[in-house]
C-alpha cells in the first residue's frame, strides 16, 4: 500500500470518504507481548480524535494497576477539567466490574459473562467510540461467553463504534469477522536469556 493507496477498491457504492468512515473490528492476536500495548496506542489516538473510550480488561486481576491504566485515568481528569480529548471509562475483571452484587467468592466465568453482557448494553446505546476489550480471546476460549453470540453483536452493532480485542489463540470465527488482524510473533524476547518482565516495559 503505498503512500496509504489501498490495493483493491470495491465496487460497493461506496465513495471515498464513505469508505473510511466504517467502524473497524479488530483483532491484536499471537504469542508475542504487544498486543494490549498496541491497542492502548489505538486508545491514545482515539482521546486525542474526541472518541470516548471504554476499556474493559479480562483475565488480569483488579488488583495490578498497569500503567496504561494510571494514564488514562489522567486522560479522563484532563477532558473533565478542560473538554480536551474524550471521556474514558476503565473497568477490570474482579473488583473493576462495579456493575456487578456480589456476595461471595469471585465467579470469574460469571463474572467475564457479565462483564460481556455490560459491553453489549454498551453498544446497544453507543456509548464508546473505541472499545478496547483486553484478553478477551481468553474468555471465548475457555467456554466463559459464546463466540457466535460475541461475532454476531460486534458485526451488527450500530453507530460509529471501534473494537479491538487482544489476546493469544483469536478464535476463527472472530478473525474472519474481524476489518483487521495482526498476529505478533515471536522473534526474541528478554525471557529467552532469564529476564524478567519490568516496570515501564510490561506494565
Amino acid at each position: 500500500m503505498p503512500q496509504g493507496q489501498p490495493s483493491v477498491v470495491p465496487d460497493d457504492g461506496l465513495t471515498t470518504r464513505q469508505r473510511r468512515r466504517r467502524p473497524l473490528l479488530m483483532v491484536h492476536t499471537g504469542q508475542m507481548k504487544g498486543k494490549s500495548t498496541a491497542a492502548f496506542g489505538l486508545a491514545l489516538r482515539a482521546w486525542t480524535a474526541g472518541l470516548p473510550v471504554g476499556v474493559f480488561q479480562f483475565v488480569k486481576s483488579a488488583k495490578w494497576r498497569v500503567g496504561e491504566e494510571n494514564a488514562f485515568r489522567a486522560l479522563g481528569e484532563v477532558h473533565e477539567r478542560t473538554g480536551q480529548g474524550a471521556p474514558v471509562a476503565w473497568h477490570k475483571m474482579g473488583e473493576g466490574w462495579s456493575w456487578i452484587q456480589r456476595g461471595g467468592d469471585a465467579d470469574h466465568a460469571a463474572d467475564a459473562l457479565e462483564g460481556w453482557r455490560q459491553i453489549q448494553r454498551d453498544l446497544a446505546t453507543e456509548r464508546y467510540g473505541l472499545y478496547v476489550l483486553d484478553e478477551f480471546t481468553y474468555p471465548m476460549k475457555w467456554g466463559w461467553v459464546d463466540v457466535d453470540e460475541v461475532v454476531a453483536t460486534l458485526v451488527d452493532r450500530p453507530g460509529f463504534q471501534h473494537v479491538v480485542i487482544t489476546g493469544r489463540n483469536a478464535d476463527p470465527r472472530l478473525v474472519a469477522a474481524a476489518d483487521l488482524v495482526a498476529e505478533l510473533t515471536k522473534v526474541k524476547h528478554p525471557m529467552d536469556t532469564g529476564q524478567k518482565g519490568q516496570k515501564g516495559i510490561e506494565w
